[in-house]
């Protein structure tokens, strides 16, 4: 064969050959995205973190979830069928579901997950009082037997407020229900890249490329959970004007929720979305300690209600377009369903005088106390900020303390005298679907058994009638029995209410398939 005809065609295939090799690394779809926190929580039963449940969204799966009006489908279920007398629950996997490490889901794993779960959080524990044991029949099937009917077991299972009830593997949920899990093996539609995980600065996900996704068009967290881009890559931005700028050159393409003061900057980027993907708004609070004075005398928590004027904190962390934001006086989020604002005319209006008034009566004495607040999270901090001031304006003694979000998460749930590494007060912003709903609503547990959320309000009265609500079938004599625990809360103030707000998420525009629901999904997101 003429040598020269050889070497002409090696000298043609020669770029095409390494264009071929080059072709995988090439053509992999990477989501770049800033998320609102870093992450420094990896079990998501321990707590309401959002940052740790869109994480645990990724890698981990539910029995059930909400779709995008938090109406209740199944997910790691198959099918199911409740008895006639409605005290027992039969329920059945569906086919395919892996762990992460190649071995099958089985029923071992899920009943000490969702045990491990109702431990901690409120309306697991709720469910509980009502549960009188669990039964695996086999590899794919358990039953849930309850002592009395309970309306809420399925929109239990997939709980998308408070802690999420994702399935751990069996030795995982093993783990002490207050011992954090630190392993990172889920069955979720993502793998956590371990190794390429830079605490503080870069957070990787994998597509699961054995993930069985339901064949359902994805809805809210429900549907099918698939995955459009082989790899979304979080990179921590503590600087709001460094991630809109990142944003609007393109360097990332989805900065979840961004600061009110950089939306206008990146809304004027004729390449860039900037949308709502909750039908709901979201609430800011502060959060009181109720174990310590002189916020253990529900007179110091309702003196906070009338001294706060809601418009200035929802300026200060939302923004001044009014679009995004709304004062509200329901401790259930305005608009939804059970958004009264029933027995809170009385604290609609500042009285600075009777803000005075209570504190006194409450036995403040101009005490130092501490708030415990972050800057990480620009509107937390933002809110803390304004709080601290108004505070100020009536007499009290307030002390900022400020550090890393991850760090204020771990300190509010010291039960600790303030002065030896405990706390007074904390603001922060809570999700609709979390606070909704008195049966999801983690806030407003007023239980005296010390088990409730960070804070530990106790009235036994709010608790009887909540739980009256829960028991209650007549949808007309809840919505009554709602009216008398509202006002009941307004008198106690498990936490003050600092205005409802639109949470904004924004993309670019060669981004896609974003879905609207309760958390931020990165399912169904594709990017050309």
């Amino acid at each position: 064969m003429d040598r020269s005809l050889v070497t002409r065609q090696a000298w043609l295939i020669a770029p095409a050959l390494a264009l071929v090799l080059a072709s995988p690394a090439a053509a992999q779809k990477v989501l770049k995205a800033v998320p609102h926190a870093d992450l420094k929580v990896l079990d998501t039963h321990v707590g309401s973190i959002q940052i740790t449940k869109i994480f645990s969204l990724m890698v981990y799966d539910q029995l059930f979830a909400w779709d995008e009006k938090w109406h209740v489908k199944p997910q790691m279920v198959g099918d199911w069928q409740v008895s006639p007398d409605k005290l027992t629950y039969t329920f059945k996997l569906r086919p395919g579901l892996k762990w992460h490490d190649g071995t099958k889901v089985t029923s071992k794993d899920v009943i000490p997950s969702v045990q491990r779960w109702a431990k901690r959080d409120p309306m697991g524990q709720k469910m509980m009082e009502f549960t009188a044991g669990f039964e695996a029949v086999d590899d794919d099937t358990f039953r849930i037997k309850l002592k009395e009917p309970y309306g809420f077991v399925e929109f239990t299972l997939g709980s998308a407020g408070g802690s999420l009830p994702v399935i751990y593997r069996e030795k995982d949920a093993a783990t002490d229900a207050f011992t954090g899990i630190t392993t990172t093996i889920g069955s979720g539609p993502f793998k956590f890249n371990r190794e390429a995980w830079q605490p503080g600065s870069k957070i990787v996900f994998d597509k699961n490329t054995d993930y069985p996704a339901r064949n359902e068009p994805a809805d809210g967290l429900a549907g099918g959970k698939v995955v459009k881009v082989d790899r979304v890559e979080w990179t921590i931005m503590p600087d709001p004007g460094t991630s809109a700028a990142a944003l609007v050159r393109g360097e990332v393409d989805l900065w979840d929720n961004p600061s009110g003061d950089q939306i206008p900057v990146i809304a004027k980027s004729k390449d860039v979305v900037v949308a709502p993907l909750t039908p709901f708004g979201n609430m800011g609070f502060l959060r009181t300690n109720a174990l310590h004075p002189p916020f253990n005398n529900p007179k110091a928590r309702l003196a906070l209600a009338y001294a706060f004027d809601q418009r200035d904190f929802q300026r200060a962390s939302t923004g001044d377009d009014e679009r995004w934001w709304k004062v509200c006086y329901s401790f259930f989020i305005c608009g939804t369903p059970y958004g009264t604002e029933f027995g809170s005319e009385a604290v609609q209006k500042v009285d600075l005088a009777k803000a005075r008034q209570l504190m006194t009566e409450a036995g403040y004495k101009g005490e130092k106390l501490i708030m415990i607040t972050t800057n990480e999270i620009a509107a937390i901090g933002a809110l803390a900020q304004v709080a601290t001031a108004r505070l100020k304006e009536i007499g009290v003694n307030v002390e900022m303390q400020i550090n890393d979000w991850g760090s204020v998460v771990t300190r509010m749930t010291k039960k600790d005298e303030p002065e030896k590494g405990g706390w007074h007060m904390f603001t922060s912003r809570g999700t609709a679907s979390t606070y909704h709903h008195p049966l999801t609503n983690i806030t407003a547990v007023m239980t005296c058994d010390g088990k409730n959320w960070n804070g530990w309000p106790c009235d036994e009265e709010a608790e009887k009638l909540r739980n009256a609500f829960i028991r209650e079938p007549d949808e007309k004599k809840r919505m009554e029995i709602l009216n008398q625990f509202h006002a009941r809360l307004v008198q106690v103030q498990p936490y003050t209410l600092l205005g409802n707000f639109m949470p904004l998420y924004a993309w670019r525009k060669n981004v896609d398939g974003v879905v609207k629901g309760a958390i931020l999904a990165y399912w169904n997101i594709g990017k050309s």
